[in-house]
Order: structure tokens, then sequence, then C-alpha cells
């Protein structure tokens, strides 16, 4: 446990916004000051009051005698330099921030060995990020390629399709992005937009539709016979969050881009969505090409346990070597799909 606290307070100290960490922890011990002594002074001179007083008086006493970060040994320290027990529930929180940056971190390095034994070994990696809008997509694929060297591995998140695409096989603009050898892919919505997005929203025909789920099939199993390797994520929110997330991108201007006309129907189309979701679980799902589906309403836990997936799956050169993390997907966050699979939307 106090290997656990000197850790903490190690990366607390060179994380970029200490700067902010601190002030907010000068102005709630401030803040707290002004009240206690706000309170003394409200206090009425009476007899019997007077063991309260001194109570007080000691509190006062003891908090202005203070705790430095190095002198911090356990939860109760902590507490007490952020400013009392008011903030306990912050301090769980910057617990698990901190211990979710240091398990990210380990998972970051293990994801180097993998992007360079694929380097190496001429591997094909492609990745599907598919989900309901807001569940956490862009936000994993950000994690995965953070430190990846970009020469060789690429996302692709493609926009809608042009005149000229309208024409072709609808798996043509998708198989020019497949990776090359040496490449890891990762596709942020995939050619599973046929399968759900386009349906609910009345992007395509009824016969499109039926013509993808028979082919759908087929094409994976060419990819699975070609040796590409292909892992399919299936990023499942609850209706409640999913709003909660919406109304968080229309208050912060630096996440209102990512809200689209297709955004504001999802709500209202939320048994549609469904609907169509569960269709292609039970027509796409393959031994060959699975579908894996994440629980998401814990951004921090879906990334991880996507991570570890991933490389829980592929047997890289150097795999878990120097590292002191462990590689296995917690099943409560994320598993292959069957039927009888409990899903959060």
């Amino acid at each position: 446990m106090q290997t656990l606290f000197k850790r903490m307070i190690h990366i607390t100290k060179t994380v970029q916004n200490i700067s902010y960490i601190c002030a907010n922890i000068k102005y709630q011990t401030a803040m707290a000051k002004k009240k206690e002594n706000k309170n003394l002074k409200s206090t009425k001179p009476k007899v019997w009051k007077g063991v309260k007083k001194k109570k007080h008086e000691s509190k006062t006493k003891k908090a202005s005698k203070g705790i430095s970060i190095d002198s911090i040994k356990g939860v109760k320290d902590l507490i007490e330099f952020v400013g009392g027990n008011r903030t306990k529930k912050n301090i769980k929180k910057l617990q698990r921030t901190i211990e979710y940056q240091e398990e990210l971190k380990q998972l970051q390095v293990e994801l180097i060995k993998l992007q360079q034994w694929v380097q190496k070994e001429n591997k094909r990696v492609a990745i599907l990020f598919e989900g309901r809008d807001a569940a956490g997509k862009g936000g994993s694929i950000r994690r995965f390629i953070e430190h990846l060297n970009p020469r060789s591995m690429r996302v692709v998140a493609l926009p809608k399709p042009n005149d000229v695409e309208l024409g072709q096989w609808y798996f043509q603009r998708y198989i020019n992005q497949l990776p090359n050898p040496g490449e890891m892919v990762f596709f942020d919505r995939s050619w599973y937009n046929r399968a759900v997005v386009e349906p609910v929203n009345g992007f395509c025909s009824e016969k499109d539709y039926k013509q993808f789920l028979l082919q759908v099939p087929s094409f994976e199993n060419m990819l699975y016979e070609d040796g590409i390797i292909v892992f399919k994520f299936w990023f499942s929110i609850s209706k409640k969050e999913q709003l909660r997330r919406f109304k968080s991108r229309k208050s912060n201007p630096l996440k209102q881009w990512k809200i689209s006309p297709v955004d504001m129907k999802a709500q209202k189309l939320w048994d549609r969505y469904t609907f169509y979701k569960e269709e292609m679980f039970y027509k796409t799902h393959s031994s060959y090409s699975p579908w894996i589906i994440v629980k998401a309403d814990d951004k921090k836990s879906a990334r991880l346990a996507t991570v570890r997936f991933v490389l829980d799956n592929i047997d890289y050169e150097g795999k878990g070597t120097k590292t002191n993390v462990s590689l296995h997907p917690d099943p409560n966050i994320v598993q292959r799909f069957h039927r009888q699979v409990k899903q959060l939307d």
C-alpha cells in the first residue's frame, strides 16, 4: 500500500497539470480554513460550549501544522494534504486515474513490441471499432496509436461515398484501405456501416442491406485465408450514458465537432439501432471472424480491456517481458458474442 502511494505521489509531481492540482488544493484548503474560522466567530460564549470551542481550536492548530507531500504515507495523509474528508471521493478518482495511466503506459509498451513484430514478420493487422454514437471508439483508437510508429500504421475513417464510389462494389473502397505487409490499420467504423447505420437512417435500400449480409461472411473468410489478422470490436453503451455524453459534447466547445445530424437522431432511433445490431451479430459472427463485445460505459476500463484483448490474442516477439502488467482482458468487460451475452445496449 505504501509503495502504491509513493508511486502516486511521484506521478502527481510529474504530470503536466500539476500546477492546476496545486492551485485547486490551495483553494480548497483556504476555503476550509475560512469556513472553520467563520464557525469559530459565530460560536456564542456560553459555558456549556467551551469544550466544543476547544475542539475547534485544536483542529485549527493541527491544520496549521500542515503536511508535506513527501510525508504522505497513506490515504488519511493524502486526504489531509488536499483539504480534509470532503475530498475523499476526489482522492479515489485521482488514485484510479493514476493507476489507469500506469497500466496504459505498460500496455502501450507492449503495443510497440507488437508493431515491431508486425513489421519484422510482414504481418497485416486490421482492427475494426464499431458501436453506437459516443460509445468511445475514437478515444480507444487514440490510446492504441499514441506511441506507435506512424509510418507503419493508419487510422481509416472514411466519409460518405462519392458518386463514383456509389457505383462501385460496396466493399471496393474498404479493400483499398486494408493493411499492407508490416502494417496495422485501425478502422473508425468500417464496412459494417451498411449493417447498422445505413439501414437505420435510410442511407441504403433493403436490397443492398440483404446483399451485404450475404456477402460479408465470404468477404471476411477471404481475408482470414489470406492471412490478415482481423479484430471486430463492438462498443456497447447504455442509453443513459449515451445521452450524458451527448450533453457533455454540446457544452464543451472542444468536442462540439463530434456532434453530427446522425448523432442527434441516435436517442430517438435507439430501438431501431438495437434491432439491426442484433441482426448483424447473428448473421456475421463466425469462428474465423468473431464479434468482440466491449462494455463501454466506463471509458477507461473499456480502453484497457480492448488493448489487452488484442495483445492477448497475438503471439508476438517479447510478449510480456520487461513489463509488469497483465495482458489478460477482464471477461466482465470484453468477451466474444454469443446469444446469452449481456449487453449494455
